[in-house]
């Protein structure tokens, strides 16, 4: 069955929700929200990733998010996974009891040592795809090498196997027509045979298909969590946790029933 990973940014610039979480108790209480709707993991970041937005420390970072972990793993039980590319947050963030690492670089990032964290922890890492150039003719091939590298340096650090998660990256140093295309090529990521995030969630691939604000893309991003689902992604990371709760339920009903009985 297709999983859910609801969006818990306690930052105060993200695209879609910044600053509505900063505060503990308004991120607690979202996060509860979020599993009553359904969800079945929570992702906490602590700094946006969205394009020109204001790079934060790793003591800062920490300091955002450590206390939500806490918390929430104290009064729910639900996986929490750590969205930093910094290794010294997500070691903290396990620390204080993050069942996941959801890393955006990839474990590229300055010294490619967010494998080494995830290794020593034994807890999963999702390897997303990014690059810091832009893509050439064949950008398919690009993102299969870049995600081959990625998961070449998990091994390498002692990741085991059923620790590696992937991400397409949909939206990080794409055009408009590349995440369009990939979103039609999602089997370049999910042929691996790893389990695959996708997160499509509110992003500006729907808001330029649909000429509509972040706040107004959920059908949007439904449409894409359909299609993902249809194409072998395992989990969604999204803000709009009941909607896409249901739809991902409804595809998973009509993929996997059978007539059975009868003669």
């Amino acid at each position: 069955m297709t999983k859910i990973m609801g969006i818990l940014n306690v930052t105060p610039d993200s695209f879609s929700d910044g600053g509505n979480y900063v505060d503990l108790e308004q991120a607690v209480r979202h996060a509860k929200q979020l599993v009553a709707d359904g969800a079945d993991a929570i992702d906490v970041g602590g700094e946006s990733t969205r394009p020109g937005a204001v790079f934060v420390s790793a003591a800062e970072e920490i300091e955002r998010v450590v206390p939500v972990i806490r918390r929430l793993k104290r009064e729910l039980d639900v996986l929490v996974s750590i969205d930093t590319y910094k290794p010294d947050v997500a070691e903290a963030a396990v620390r204080a009891g993050a069942d996941i690492i959801n890393d955006v670089w990839g474990s590229k990032w300055g010294d490619c040592s967010m494998v080494n964290v995830a290794a020593h922890y034994d807890v999963p890492i999702i390897l997303m795809h990014n690059r810091l150039e832009p893509h050439g003719p064949d950008m398919l091939a690009e993102v299969r090498a870049d995600l081959e590298d990625s998961i070449r340096l998990a091994k390498q650090a002692g990741v085991s196997e059923n620790q590696i998660w992937l991400d397409p990256g949909i939206g990080f140093m794409k055009t408009h027509q590349e995440n369009l295309f990939l979103m039609r090529h999602l089997s370049i990521t999910t042929d691996f045979g790893y389990p695959v995030l996708l997160g499509t969630s509110r992003k500006s691939m729907i808001g330029l298909t649909l000429g509509l604000p972040a706040d107004q893309r959920v059908e949007g991003t439904i449409a894409t969590v359909c299609y993902g689902i249809q194409q072998g992604c395992e989990w969604m990371r999204v803000h709009d946790v009941k909607a896409v709760k249901r739809a991902a339920v409804m595809m998973d009903a009509m993929l996997e029933t059978e007539l059975t009985g009868g003669e």
